[in-house]
């Protein structure tokens, strides 16, 4: 229908906002409780270490904690386990359309990733391309390989959609990264 003064209204113009306030964490969260509910495989975030140095107790239902610091460098964002093997991953969004900054990934959670891939463990990443909507997965072995052998200080997303895996935004998980494990335990066996 036209009305005065607005534009015709058609389904080119259609924008989605189902997605809109929806971050990578969440979705991961959402994807690994339909997991554990579903008894397929057990993935949990990782809570940050921190020490509390102050807390308000002005009363006792409003007692909060003032001031606290990170006690030691946290690892990666989730672990857990899928048939048998151990899982262990970090996840990042980046609004670059082009690449993914190294400077987004510590230098301890790529040697935990690594150590993780060397006593038999499953490691990955999950890097959302926020700007234009697209979410890989990479394995550890890719992505260190790629630092050991290119002296950038960012990945291409041209090397991520090569090496990588696109997840593709579903209802029921949300970000369906179990597929991918299963080619990959596949091809381990």
């Amino acid at each position: 229908m036209n009305y005065p003064n607005k534009k015709e209204n058609s389904q080119s113009s259609f924008i989605n906002y189902s997605k809109r306030g929806m971050t990578l964490e969440s979705d991961i969260n959402a994807s690994n409780k339909y997991y554990l509910d579903n008894d397929i495989a057990l993935i949990y975030k990782k809570p940050t270490p921190i020490k509390v140095v102050k807390v308000d107790y002005n009363k006792r239902i409003n007692t909060r904690i003032t001031e606290a610091y990170y006690e030691v460098p946290s690892t990666t964002d989730y672990n857990g386990i899928y048939k048998g093997k151990y899982i262990d991953f970090e996840a990042k969004e980046t609004k670059s359309k082009t690449s993914f900054t190294l400077n987004n990934i510590h230098k301890h959670q790529i040697v935990h990733l690594k150590k993780v891939l060397e006593h038999g463990g499953i490691s990955f990443l999950i890097i959302r391309f926020t700007t234009i909507g697209k979410t890989f997965l990479i394995f550890t072995k890719d992505f260190i390989s790629y630092i050991n052998n290119n002296d950038r200080k960012s990945i291409p997303l041209t090397y991520i959609e090569e090496k990588g895996y696109l997840l593709k935004d579903g209802y029921n998980p949300i970000i369906d990264y179990i597929k991918i494990l299963d080619n990959y335990i596949g091809d381990e066996l």
